[in-house]
């Protein structure tokens, strides 16, 4: 079986969604979290970092690819992010809640984030034991990426120095690029150069618990970037410009998913529309576009049923237009559905997120403002 860290990182919210929601009871959630605590303390790690995958009955490193078969330092700060709330849900509960919380404390402080940096002020994706850094995957903006940095800077025990941010993120500010798209404003170069941004789980993965509401920076306004990609990419499949079947206010999402051809980097624009709706875009983006989100919703549920849904809600992805319906889930596409709607709803993992002293600190060594700030 293989195991993700950053999709299990969006589980572990979820779990605290779940919790919230009275699906399961608070001490259920504890133990499954203790389970899963007890993996990431015993199963592979490089440096601090899980691996991008694990095999999950034994936790040895399931390579990504031939050289991907180290730590990777993205996925871990998915990871991190949930586990954060988790330690801030559970921080002042009982005995055995306090337990859990000081554990979660113990990974977060063993993560070397500076050591990713490969001697440079940048942030680099892999490290593996054997090839070493023969991924040389430079991190920059702008892309799904944002927490990692924002972590590596709050990390009490291997924080990253801000010139890091400025050369390695925002490549020294070559990270602007306004211009506006069917009149919203876009203000980053997206990593790729698609000008109508890239696949919309860049508005989700380092959103989870990094509340976009009021963050700014030197380089830009997080929630109006976030709101307008996510405008951006309803207002392309409305419009339809490739006139596949299915697209329109009611079915639309264009994000990394499953396709006919194997996982694939949907987005707005003449070569990565391949006409297929990815259902966790829509609802992912809940807090950015709460009608559309619904009514896509509700098409989902009401009108395509069971072609589209399954035991664990939507299945990942499906193309009227090739009439290709895949009973699969995949869990970085999963995760950020409960979590984003639960945002949508409570702010939940935002205000546990936000509410880290070390995250607050990172953020202000970065140079944000955020209303959490104040």
């Amino acid at each position: 079986t293989t195991v993700t860290s950053g999709g299990s990182g969006f589980g572990v919210m979820a779990i605290l969604v779940g919790i919230e929601r009275d699906f399961i009871t608070r001490d259920e959630g504890r133990q499954r979290l203790e389970k899963v605590i007890h993996f990431l303390e015993t199963a592979d790690r490089f440096h601090g970092a899980w691996p991008h995958w694990w095999y999950g009955e034994t936790g040895k490193v399931h390579p990504f690819s031939p050289d991907d078969n180290g730590g990777d330092i993205v996925e871990t700060s998915y990871m991190i992010q949930g586990l954060l709330c988790v330690r801030q849900y559970f921080k002042d509960g009982n005995t055995a809640e306090k337990l859990l919380a000081q554990r979660i404390n113990k990974l977060w402080k063993e993560v070397e984030f500076d050591w990713y940096q490969n001697g440079k002020n940048v942030l680099y994706w892999h490290w593996s034991p054997d090839k070493a850094w023969k991924m040389n995957f430079a991190i920059n903006g702008y892309n799904e990426t944002l927490i990692a940095y924002v972590l590596a800077a709050a990390s009490p025990t291997h924080s990253i120095p801000v010139a890091a941010y400025h050369e390695g993120w925002a490549q020294n500010g070559k990270i602007d690029a306004p211009h506006e798209e069917f009149g919203y404003p876009v203000q980053f170069n997206y990593q790729g150069r698609n000008p109508y941004g890239g696949p919309l789980f860049w508005s989700h993965y380092s959103y989870l618990g990094l509340d976009p509401h009021g963050l700014k920076d030197k380089y830009g306004d997080y929630w109006k970037e976030t709101t307008s990609q996510a405008l951006i990419n309803y207002t392309w499949c409305v419009k339809n410009p490739k006139k596949y079947k299915g697209y329109g206010a009611d079915s639309w999402g264009l994000t990394a998913s499953y396709s006919m051809i194997g996982y694939a980097a949907h987005a707005p624009g003449d070569k990565s529309d391949l006409g297929v709706i990815s259902p966790t875009a829509a609802l992912s983006s809940f807090p950015y576009t709460p009608l559309q989100s619904m009514v896509a919703m509700k098409h989902f549920y009401f009108d395509m049923k069971d072609k589209i849904w399954g035991p664990y809600g939507f299945y990942d992805a499906f193309s009227e237009q090739a009439d290709w319906y895949l009973p699969r889930y995949l869990a970085i596409d999963q995760g950020p559905i409960m979590v984003m709607m639960e945002n949508y709803r409570t702010g939940l993992l935002w205000k546990l997120f936000m509410s880290c002293p070390e995250v607050k600190s990172g953020l202000k060594k970065l140079g944000f403002e955020s209303p959490y700030l104040h």
